[in-house]
């Protein structure tokens, strides 16, 4: 698989996380999340994860 240039990156990871309950993703700014402004869509928590880039 071709290497990831960084604008790619970024579009694709950059601000998305995920519900630690449901894995459901969602695309917020970083003090939103840290505020536990953002519910998730599907189960309606406020924990979430950074979304892993894929190796």
């Amino acid at each position: 698989m071709a290497k990831l240039f960084e604008e790619a990156k970024q579009r694709l990871f950059g601000n998305v996380y995920v519900c630690k309950k449901c894995k459901k993703k969602t695309k917020a700014q970083l003090s939103k999340i840290r505020l536990q402004k953002i519910k998730c869509k599907g189960c309606q928590g406020k924990s979430f994860r950074p979304i892993k880039s894929k190796k």
